[in-house]
């Protein structure tokens, strides 16, 4: 062990829970939700099942603890958003944080994608789903009219595809990030000089 280990036990024992998060969603991931058992997580971390059971006492507990950890930035972002005029600059700000939160969370969305069946019975889906809905409400003007809704949604859709439907696009994945936070920000944009009507000729150049 030596002594370096000492000077870092601390910082890693608040880390610890982290750890069993990363790597429980990478045993997930490699060999499925089902199949892995809290064991296999214990000693793929090295530590034995009772130092994972103070943390954790079934991997329900687990990946419910990291959907928690994940979205906790979303839920911030969404009262950050309620407490801020309805503005183009906003919008782009928040279109450009929840970019930013998705893909801190890729693993997790990863997951959710290839084992939606669990998803559905832990119902993580639906407290998924009402974050994105308030995400969308702060978006979305409150007089908009029907398309420029269906763009705002479509931004926030843009990001979720940019996770999914983009993986197997040929390219640098720094380019795919940027030519999708383009799209998801210019879908809000043109729905924000929409939604100002008459104002959009002003804001031409």
């Amino acid at each position: 062990m030596g002594g370096t280990m000492d000077g870092t036990r601390q910082r890693r024992r608040g880390d610890t829970r982290q750890r069993i998060q990363d790597v429980a969603l990478e045993l997930f991931a490699e060999q499925g939700y089902e199949k892995t058992s809290l064991r296999e997580i214990a000693e793929r971390l090295d530590v034995t099942k009772a130092a994972l059971y103070y943390h954790f006492k079934t991997k329900e507990e687990i990946l419910v603890s990291i959907f928690d950890d994940l979205t906790k930035p979303i839920e911030e972002l969404i009262e950050w958003g309620r407490q801020q005029p309805h503005t183009l600059d906003t919008k782009q700000e928040i279109v450009r944080r929840y970019a930013e939160t998705l893909s801190g969370a890729a693993p997790l969305f990863r997951f959710m994608h290839d084992n939606q069946a669990t998803v559905r019975e832990l119902r993580i889906g639906d407290s998924f789903k009402e974050r994105i809905r308030g995400l969308r409400d702060i978006i979305i003007d409150p007089d908009a009219d029907m398309v420029d809704q269906v763009r705002c949604v479509s931004a926030i859709f843009t990001l979720h595809a940019g996770m999914f439907l983009l993986q197997d696009l040929e390219g640098d994945p720094e380019d795919k990030n940027k030519a999708v936070l383009e799209v998801a920000t210019d879908l809000v944009t043109q729905a924000h000089r929409g939604a100002q009507g008459q104002g959009s000729q002003r804001v031409r150049p």
